[in-house]
């Protein structure tokens, strides 16, 4: 009796003890669950509450409204569009190869195009947007929009592109947009801040230029969508920065002319403002239509304009190096008289051909011209005289001076990229970069313009610019500028005598309104057009005896063997305001090619003028 009642108490208080530690377990944990409860739903109840809202939430950044450009008249020469596109991305899709096809049938997409797609999208990651179609006509984008309710995952977007109403006119000038790549995204904060899927951005020209003021910033769009990643409702929308809007100074008209003249022709045409240094025009000849770029050019398009033997992806106003010929005669002339080497009275002897050191230097003219002095040098072109001067004068001092009128130096800075110095040579540069010594010959040759001489025809208009202003400094610019600034307050001579200036201005005249004169045909004798210039001539091969005796005419002689034709000019002669220059490759002789189309463009720039000056705060001189 007394064991068994033993070993009940001991069975009892065995028993006590496992429900009490049982209890107490049950406790805890029942402490631990509510204080977990308490953590996540009190604590943690922000952070789970936007995990949520995530499940249900989308955020969708849209494309940045690109900011537009315009010319000096308003006119919109880069503007935008509403372009429809079809997006997909992977991941979201539950049944891709159906969905794919049914977007296949909708679109009547061709077998290439579906391929195209298929292969784009095994590139891609899974969460990564494919873009199915980027330019979609308004009736297939109603139709997708239709049918959404069996298209899981897709999404058709209105975005923003880029459109240029004057295709090919403003082409090098303004560049192009296409989707940014990777590059861009990684060269640029800007981009990368403000990417999403399809988006265009500047690859040459000022479009690339000013990227970071043209991008503007993101639309955002807040909406909520189903279990099945469908959109339900717009939450919010914040409305993005439209980019910058960018007036430049060209006149829309000047560069449509400046394209018709050198249609089927490979070339330049510049035209510039003497006092504001503000480009008027600048066109480079071949040009292609911009908004083939647009949404990936095609391989046939690409291949028409990548072969082309005239090369229309050269911008050859800015990358263009060419030998200046006759044109640097005028500088050639200033320099000697600033040097003090000639007068007005010196006069040279031309035969047609000068001997030097068992060397024969021919003129263009056979038979000579006889004694000339400088002005009748310069009205007749007459190579000989300019052999002379630069003999006398040396290659250094004659680069001295063409350094200081803008030759071998960039006109626009860092704004171009592209943009190439030319070349001024001196007896330092030949040392240093062929390890050789300058020769006699060499600076001969220099002095018409033949040699390592090289300049783009930019630097030639802006020579020509400060020539006309009277040798003043001027800073060309595409861009208005909001900040007024009076030609006093950044002019800085760039003569030793103003009284030399004149007398080159002079010969120029002579060169173009006088008989015997090189582009006396393309004369305008109404005093509110006449213009003066200086024609110019590059060799583009070494002219043999031979070439000498067959004394073939232009046409005669193949194309890439022609010489490039040069003209530069600047008018009304009176009262100059505006300077231009002109290049034609293997257009023969400047004279009966490039002078032709100054004496059609001084008319339309004059004319225009009162209308572009109605407009100009910074009003320098009335024509």
């Amino acid at each position: 009796m007394i064991n068994s009642s033993s070993d009940n108490v001991k069975k009892l208080n065995s028993i006590n003890r496992r429900m009490f530690i049982t209890g107490s377990l049950k406790f805890f944990i029942m402490i631990g669950l509510i204080s977990r409860l308490f953590f996540l739903q009190i604590k943690e109840n922000k952070k789970y509450l936007t995990l949520s809202d995530k499940n249900r939430i989308r955020e969708w950044k849209l494309a940045p409204v690109r900011g537009e450009f315009h010319d000096y008249f308003g006119n919109i020469i880069a503007g935008n569009f509403e372009a429809y596109q079809l997006h997909i991305i992977p991941e979201q899709v539950e049944d891709f190869r159906y969905v794919i096809y049914r977007v296949k049938d909708l679109l009547e997409l061709s077998d290439k195009e579906f391929k195209r797609i298929l292969k784009k999208k095994k590139e891609k990651k899974p969460w990564e947007t494919l873009i199915v179609s980027d330019n979609l006509d308004w009736k297939k984008f109603s139709k997708i929009n239709n049918h959404l309710y069996d298209l899981n995952g897709v999404k058709p977007v209105i975005s923003i592109s880029r459109n240029y109403p004057y295709k090919d006119n403003f082409t090098h000038l303004l560049g192009y947009v296409s989707q940014a790549n990777e590059m861009d995204i990684e060269n640029s904060e800007m981009i990368k801040k403000n990417f999403v899927p399809g988006l265009k951005v500047g690859k040459v020209g000022l479009e690339k230029s000013f990227e970071n003021k043209l991008i503007g910033t993101n639309d955002i769009e807040r909406y909520e969508v189903n279990a099945y990643g469908r959109r339900i409702s717009q939450l919010e929308f914040q409305k993005g920065e439209k980019g910058k809007n960018l007036k430049l100074t060209v006149d829309t008209k000047v560069q449509q002319l400046a394209n018709e003249l050198l249609k089927d022709k490979a070339g330049s045409i510049c035209v510039m403002d003497i006092f504001t240094g503000s480009i008027v025009a600048m066109h480079s000849s071949p040009s292609f239509d911009p908004n083939l770029f647009v949404f990936g050019i095609s391989q046939d398009d690409w291949q028409l304009i990548r072969n082309d033997p005239m090369k229309p992806l050269v911008n050859k106003t800015l990358q263009g190096n060419y030998s200046p010929g006759s044109t640097i005669k005028p500088i050639v002339a200033l320099s000697a008289l600033e040097n003090g080497i000639i007068n007005t009275n010196f006069t040279v002897k031309c035969t047609g051909k000068t001997e030097m050191y068992g060397q024969t230097y021919h003129c263009w003219k056979k038979k000579g011209h006889g004694f000339v002095s400088l002005r009748n040098a310069m009205k007749q072109s007459c190579d000989t005289y300019f052999y002379e001067i630069a003999r006398l004068l040396g290659v250094d001092k004659l680069s001295e001076t063409a350094k200081k009128f803008g030759l071998g130096e960039k006109v626009f800075g860092d704004l171009f990229e592209i943009e190439k110095k030319g070349l001024i040579p001196n007896t330092t540069w030949k040392k240093n970069f062929l390890g050789k010594g300058w020769l006699l010959g060499e600076t001969i040759i220099t002095g018409i313009g033949q040699g390592y001489i090289q300049t783009t025809p930019i630097q030639l208009c802006l020579m020509t610019a400060q020539i006309a202003n009277g040798g003043y400094k001027i800073y060309p610019h595409i861009v208005v500028d909001d900040k007024k600034i009076h030609p006093q307050d950044k002019f800085t001579p760039l003569y030793q005598n103003s009284k030399n200036i004149r007398i080159v201005q002079d010969a120029m005249f002579g060169s173009t309104n006088e008989v015997m004169g090189t582009s006396y045909k393309s004369r305008i004798d109404d005093p509110k057009y006449q213009f003066a210039g200086k024609t110019g001539t590059a060799q583009v091969k070494k002219i043999t005896e031979k070439d000498r005796e067959l004394d073939l005419k232009t046409f005669q002689i193949p194309y890439e063997e022609r010489d490039h034709a040069l003209y530069i000019a600047y008018g009304p002669y009176k009262n100059p305001r505006y300077a231009l220059s002109i290049i034609v490759e293997h257009g023969g002789n400047g004279s009966t090619t490039a002078a032709p189309m100054a004496k059609k463009l001084f008319k339309l720039i004059i004319d225009r003028h009162v209308l572009r000056n109605s407009i100009n705060d910074n009003k320098y001189l009335d024509i």
